[in-house]
């Protein structure tokens, strides 16, 4: 349906077109828009995050090296997510779900179907990994990442609006989404022409302003140690809450509520867990991005003196210099030992 206006009793209306395409074809290959969207969200999540580690004190393109386990072991984990909590999409009578040459089976993660908090779980196990790798404190690079991961996410929700998928109830309000009556998704009973609240936009524009919220904190010393992390699951994990709880495509329920609900509830306490149990262990400010001895030979580094915007403001001990050798700084004696 093209872009269209509404007439109402109160007045006029006008909506969100949903795109007419979804996909783009070269040759035999099949492009989806969807696709591009993650894929512009990594690559904008890595260059803020590699400038953002930069400033820090890490050496440049570091981001890279953890990338590279981070997002496989998240699209995995995202992919393993949504079938759990949607089985009924791929187990039962009648289903394919092994049989990755047939559609519907659990592998064809090119039909769609992941889930973000899957990917959270996935990607932090895989910063992990690549964390150890590297030599980079996991909740430097943790805080590195959290505004890059929420701008990630706002450009990766333009891929439900191209596939028409995943709106929310009926609404006649001016930004009401069209979508089309032989939509799978569209429910039984209602009017050709009914509009519906269009969540992707509502979480873009939450993601959005928590980029600059983000942004914002991250200036503050306070908010080292994984704390700004915290803040991103908390911001994040509460806008799920609000846009998951309208959405109307299927879901197991649990307890009354949809399972991404309790997923996002979850988010927000383990944000706040984070918080508190990170500024009771840590009250000093990092003394480097890297774990003691892992920092780059040659000082390669691109650390600028500039306090204001997360940059690593503190000294190396000279007493932890050895000769004809680079050494990470440590923490101030009331955090010695702790990372």
């Amino acid at each position: 349906m093209s872009l269209a206006l509404h007439s109402t009793f109160s007045g006029v209306l006008t909506s969100i077109p949903s795109p007419p395409v979804s996909y783009i074809e070269l040759g035999p290959l099949r492009i989806h828009f969807y696709a591009l969207c993650i894929i512009a969200g990594i690559i904008a999540a890595v260059l803020l995050t590699n400038h953002r580690l930069t400033k820090r004190g890490a050496e440049k393109w570091v981001v890279i090296d953890i990338a590279i386990l981070a997002v496989p072991i998240a699209i995995i984990g995202a992919r393993i997510f949504h079938v759990l909590t949607h089985p009924n999409f791929y187990f039962g009578p009648g289903k394919n779900t092994w049989n990755p040459f047939e559609p519907g089976s659990v592998w064809a993660i090119w039909e769609g179907g992941i889930a973000i908090f899957g990917a959270l779980l996935g990607g932090a196990v895989g910063a992990w990994l690549g964390c150890r790798w590297t030599g980079i404190r996991f909740w430097t690079f943790a805080d590195a990442l959290a505004p890059g991961l929420l701008l990630a996410q706002a450009m990766g929700r333009f891929g439900n609006w191209f596939n028409h998928e995943l709106f929310g109830l009926p609404t006649d309000l001016p930004w009401g989404l069209e979508i089309e009556s032989t939509n799978p998704a569209f429910p039984a009973g209602l009017e050709e022409g009914t509009l519906f609240h269009p969540t992707f936009l509502y979480e873009v524009v939450w993601n959005g302003l928590g980029v600059l919220v983000l942004l914002w904190l991250s200036r503050k010393l306070y908010f080292q140690w994984g704390r700004l992390f915290a803040v991103y699951l908390i911001w994040y994990s509460a806008g799920r809450i609000l846009w998951e709880s309208i959405r109307i495509d299927p879901s197991e329920v649990i307890l009354g509520l949809r399972s991404n609900v309790w997923a996002a509830i979850i988010g927000v306490i383990v944000g706040i867990v984070i918080l508190i149990v990170q500024t009771r262990r840590h009250t000093g400010v990092e003394p480097s991005p890297y774990v003691p001895g892992r920092l780059p030979a040659g000082d390669d580094v691109q650390s600028q003196d500039n306090p204001s915007d997360y940059v690593d403001v503190s000294e190396p001990p000279t007493d932890e210099v050895a000769a004809g050798a680079s050494a990470t700084s440590t923490a101030p004696s009331s955090e010695s030992g702790t990372r």
